[in-house]
């Protein structure tokens, strides 16, 4: 089966309504780019050798980018919105997990919850695999890099799902989760097969992941500013990972003030872009699976950590206080 209509299948059996790549139409655009080629080709006497239009092409450059970013935004938005609920509901305890099950009008259990999250993890994908194969297939058209420059631009845009801090934190659950299944009799379904936690030779972590159509998710838990494993770990709106601490000194803030106190021209210590603090989430899951994963050095940089965070908020209360007192 071909994968348009593999997708095509895969969108209308949705329970709800989703956003999703329109591959028909955006296919039909670059059919009709190939017959009006053809066509002039035609017309002017020469040989239809060539299968690509002009490499500067009004009508898909028009239509069809416009079209895939707007859809892109709209996956990329859904998935985001929807796995921040999920995650909220699997962190939460106590009577805010209750209220937010009712609030949310969902089951009040496991299995409702994984299905959820497996569920989540396979409209990223599959919308991923489609945003790859259309961009391949209008480079073939045009005989160009347009569509992976696009892709390249999607992804400073934030907008690339695989990007997306979510889909760290799914992957993350489904570890957590793993592991509470080998030490509970109840038996909690797995999100996807081929997820897991590994270290190099030098005990580094890594997160991987085996996924269907030959998409394979390797993330680096190794903080690149000081080149340990991540504590307190947050993602840019870039995608990148660093310890909080980490982060709030590359973005010159204190952690009393937070991320989002960094100015817009603050970039990232990787791939030098700017204004991806305001966006930072925390890992919880990610977190979580550290602190069990790795307790002995969770446990050295919690110690650590804590005179450095009672000093900068030492700091900051005494200079509030001299503000106050006009000092």
């Amino acid at each position: 089966m071909k994968f348009c209509k593999k997708y095509q299948e895969y969108m209308q059996g949705q329970q709800k309504e989703l956003p999703g790549v329109g591959l028909k139409k955006l296919k039909k655009i670059l059919k009709k780019c190939r017959r009006d080629f053809e066509s002039h080709q035609e017309l002017d006497g020469a040989p239809p050798a060539a299968d690509h239009c002009s490499h500067q092409c009004p009508v898909c450059d028009g239509t069809f980018f416009s079209s895939l970013l707007k859809e892109m935004s709209a996956v990329v938005g859904c998935f985001s919105e929807r796995a921040q609920k999920l995650l909220e509901l699997h962190l939460a305890s106590g009577f805010q997990k209750y209220f937010i099950w009712f609030k949310g009008k969902l089951q009040g259990n496991h299995v409702a919850l994984m299905q959820e999250g497996k569920d989540l993890v396979t409209y990223a994908l599959i919308n991923a695999i489609a945003v790859r194969k259309i961009l391949k297939k209008y480079d073939k058209i045009h005989y160009s890099n347009q569509g992976q420059a696009f892709r390249s631009q999607a992804q400073s845009m934030h907008i690339e799902i695989l990007q997306s801090p979510w889909l760290c934190e799914l992957m993350a659950l489904h570890i957590n989760l793993r592991k509470t299944k080998i030490n509970s009799k109840n038996k909690v379904p797995a999100l996807f097969e081929g997820c897991s936690l590994t270290f190099d030779d030098d005990d580094k972590p890594s997160l991987s992941c085996e996924l269907f159509d030959s998409i394979k998710l390797d993330i680096d838990l190794t903080c690149s500013i000081c080149l340990e494993t991540v504590f307190d770990p947050v993602s840019l709106a870039c995608g990148h990972i660093f310890c909080y601490m980490c982060a709030c000194s590359a973005a010159s803030v204190t952690i009393v003030d937070g991320l989002k106190a960094a100015e817009p021209k603050e970039k990232c210590p990787l791939c030098r872009e700017t204004g991806v603090y305001e966006g930072a989430v925390h890992l919880e899951e990610l977190n979580i699976l550290l602190r069990q994963s790795c307790r002995e050095n969770w446990e050295q940089r919690l110690q650590s950590e804590r005179v450095e965070r009672i000093r900068q908020a030492k700091q900051h209360w005494e200079y509030q206080c001299r503000v106050f007192m006009g000092v």
